[in-house]
């Protein structure tokens, strides 16, 4: 008889942070649903790397775009630079880019005000006639232990500012398109967070509780809306995706959870290093003030690293029958699987004290503490018993 795995180890695994490795293969080619017409995208947020790159490959196969640019992003001459470049290929009179300025309207809009929200949504209906797909990509990370996010007001702001970014300027978009929906009797609500939906991170605490309340929200929102034939999908990279793409902000460090002295998963670490790869983006340690930056990777490294969540988003968009959850390449899914097991391990191990709350003898309650002990079969064929 086969020994179980310690529990432990399945444990920490699961409470990794950014991946470090990544499997190698080639991104498949893009791919759409079959539709018989263009449809309508709207983005909440364009300006970031992924972004970029999916319009692109939108009003290459036909479709129109409403482009949001959120007002302090739009005016950050790096953050746009590659927007802007885009909009002069819209404007060029390059054959393969015949009549794109013609599909793609850009919007300055601030998510976090609901007005403003509303308005976008209508501009979007008035000039395309309609909105098919609503992709809530807005996105920016904190990093900060939770004792690092308590130290004054400055730093407890943080935390309020990760939820008005990640979920309320998500919510206000969301609550402003539903009435378009609802009047076509069509939709599809595509949320792109990450595995950090499934897995909480050192050092991301807000940044997790964030998503987690914008993933459960969605939850509940798709039962409230499916009888509209309106679909909500969560598309989930690897963390690093958006938080490599986006802004990162940096609340002051406390020596306590140096690495040195600290032996948990250092996520601060390993986007210091590299922002540090970079002079316009270096990360001074231990500094007193918050530091925002946005990283600055070469154009082919953001290629490898986007393309595979664009390629998803393309082919999941629009679908008949899409996906409630989505997780993006093979190691976030790896993750995902660890941690559901981890779950499942936990719930097997602590069975008598759930059962025993429970007044009443039943069948389901002996069903429970059966499942304990069934035995399964490991990896390698071998017999294990669970309940030994």
């Amino acid at each position: 008889m086969a020994e179980q795995a310690p529990h432990q180890p399945n444990r920490k695994s699961s409470e990794a942070g950014p991946s470090t490795s990544r499997q190698t293969h080639s991104t498949p080619s893009v791919s759409f649903p079959t539709h018989n017409s263009p449809r309508t995208w709207f983005l909440t947020s364009s300006l970031s790397p992924l972004c970029i790159r999916l319009i692109r490959l939108l009003l290459q196969h036909g479709d129109y775009v409403v482009a949001c640019l959120p007002p302090g992003e739009i005016e950050n001459e790096d953050r746009s630079a590659e927007f802007r470049q885009l909009i002069n290929e819209c404007k060029s009179d390059r054959p393969d880019r015949e009549g794109w300025k013609d599909r793609i309207r850009g919007i300055r809009c601030d998510g976090r005000v609901m007005g403003q929200c509303g308005a976008a949504i209508a501009e979007a209906v008035q000039v395309f006639g309609r909105i098919d797909i609503l992709l809530c990509c807005k996105f920016e990370a904190v990093i900060g232990t939770v004792e690092e996010l308590s130290t004054g007001p400055t730093t407890r702001n943080l935390v309020r500012d990760q939820f008005e970014t990640i979920f309320f300027s998500q919510v206000n978009f969301i609550k402003a398109a539903l009435p378009q929906f609802r009047a076509q009797h069509t939709g599809h609500i595509i949320i792109l967070t990450s595995i950090g939906g499934h897995i909480g991170t050192p050092g991301m605490s807000i940044y997790t509780a964030a998503t987690w309340a914008l993933e459960g929200y969605c939850d509940s929102l798709a039962y409230e809306i499916a009888p509209f034939n309106i679909k909500v999908t969560v598309v989930q990279p690897n963390k690093e995706i958006l938080s490599l793409t986006n802004k990162i902000i940096f609340a002051p460090q406390l020596p306590y959870y140096d690495s040195e002295f600290n032996p948990a998963p250092s996520v601060r670490e390993i986007y210091s290093n590299v922002l540090n790869a970079n002079p316009e983006t270096a990360i001074e340690q231990f500094e007193d003030e918050i530091q925002y930056r946005y990283p600055k990777l070469p154009a082919a490294s953001y290629d490898k690293l986007v393309m595979e969540t664009v390629h998803a988003l393309t082919a999941i968009g629009g679908h008949e029958n899409p996906p409630a959850r989505h997780i993006v390449g093979f190691d976030g899914a790896l993750a995902v699987k660890e941690k559901l097991r981890t779950v499942t391990e936990e719930l097997e191990d602590f069975v008598e004290a759930s059962v025993a709350v429970d007044i009443f003898e039943s069948e389901l309650k002996t069903e429970a503490r059966q499942g304990r002990n069934m035995m399964m079969e490991d990896n390698t064929g071998g017999i294990i018993m669970s309940g030994m």
